[in-house]
């Protein structure tokens, strides 16, 4: 999957481009350090150094570090080009509650607005997973309908071949009839 670079001067920038860089990582949706630096218009060591001076604030269900497992599944499936894209240095991963943490700890015009942003975008994609997820019952309840449909259909096709074979022919006996 190749991702497309966002844009950082201040056009705007859409949720698609957020929902893009939405990750899943540890069954949570992050983004990385480096493409939320790149949506505040920061460097990803500032980002990082902010977060450090303010580490309280980012509990594990709202950032952590990734392993080396998973920054190698990340180049493997290509979702990252290569370890060097991450410039040498584990990346932090935030949640939906982590990237509006982010936000109080760096105070600018810019991360207000992009967390605005990042927050719909979070909120559309929980939308798409949402009609995903009833189309996907919806679905399943077909199937359903045209499993019991088909035991009906196959019981109809037995009764009318059972209808539509000659009856059985009498056994003739076998010896002689005397007639009266």
């Amino acid at each position: 999957m190749k991702r497309k670079k966002i844009p950082t001067s201040k056009s705007l920038i859409s949720a698609e481009s957020v929902i893009n860089r939405i990750l899943v990582i540890r069954d949570q949706k992050v983004i990385l350090d480096k493409d939320l630096a790149i949506l505040y218009g920061a460097e990803t060591r500032v980002l990082k150094q902010a977060v450090k001076r303010n580490i309280k604030r980012f509990p594990l269900d709202f950032m952590f570090v990734l392993n080396n497992k998973e920054i190698n599944g990340m180049v493997s499936q290509n979702v990252i080009p290569s370890k060097s894209y991450l410039g040498g240095a584990k990346p932090y991963v935030f949640t939906e509650q982590g990237v509006a943490m982010l936000s109080s700890v760096l105070n600018s015009e810019r991360a207000i607005e992009i967390n605005i942003l990042i927050m719909r975008a979070f909120l559309k994609l929980r939308e798409i997973i949402s009609s995903h997820k009833k189309v996907e019952q919806k679905l399943k309840e077909i199937e359903n309908k045209l499993q019991d449909h088909e035991e009906q259909i196959v019981q109809i096709i037995q009764v009318i071949n059972e209808l539509a074979a000659p009856p059985p022919a009498e056994k003739k006996k076998i010896g002689f009839v005397i007639s009266d």
